[in-house]
């Protein structure tokens, strides 16, 4: 039986999962949870064999909860779940220890087939993410700017662009203010902009976010 934990923040939208893992005979939803902080908690306590992780959570987002899930259990297995384009975060959340990514969009039948790859120990890629990691085979310098980024730095882009100030992330991730100014420049100069402001007009406009 494969067991699921299903994290979004949204009760409607957890159900609507339960229904259909419930209804495959070798799947169950083991547990259940509506933050970042819920889900690492369920993980440090028991093993599943697939978190399907919402990116949108409250308190930690999906990025920051994938992290410490995968420091927590490098062995887990996390399949994405997003209402933004595979195109804009799937590379870096894969890069990031991503099983899979997949958009909220999608056939139920696809989420199924999902589960049951990460579920054996498969990295699963939509048919969008698999053109889009060959898009950048074939043409690599074409990529995105976000898509250069580490894994550590595209984290702190993404709360660079939300407003954080550099004391609250080092606060959160458990580094320095030196650090996280150091990381900050490094993006900048990769993605060949400014300051923060150009950092959040990136995002909104690169559909990073809202």
């Amino acid at each position: 039986m494969i067991r699921v934990l299903i994290a979004d923040d949204h009760a409607i939208v957890r159900g609507g999962f339960r229904q259909f893992v419930a209804d495959e005979p070798d799947m169950c939803v083991a547990a259940e949870a509506a933050t970042g902080d819920e889900t690492i908690s369920l993980v440090r306590e028991q093993a599943f064999d697939v978190v399907l992780l919402d990116i949108a959570m409250p308190d930690k987002n999906g990025i920051d909860t994938l992290r410490i899930i995968k420091q927590v259990r490098p062995e887990q297995g996390v399949l994405i779940l997003s209402g933004y384009p595979e195109s804009q975060y799937a590379i870096n959340l894969l890069r990031a220890g991503a099983n899979g990514y997949l958009n909220k969009d999608c056939e139920p039948d696809e989420i199924v087939r999902a589960i049951r790859a990460v579920a054996r120990g498969h990295r699963y890629l939509s048919e969008a993410v698999a053109d889009t990691l060959a898009d950048n085979l074939d043409k690599p310098a074409a990529g995105r700017p976000h898509e250069a980024l580490s894994e550590r730095e595209f984290q702190i882009f993404c709360k660079l662009a939300a407003g954080q100030i550099p004391t609250d992330i080092a606060e959160e991730l458990h580094l320095s203010v030196k650090t996280v100014s150091t990381y900050r420049a490094r993006v900048l100069e990769k993605m060949r902009l400014t300051n923060n402001a150009d950092l959040t007009y990136y995002a909104i406009k690169n559909g990073l976010i809202e």
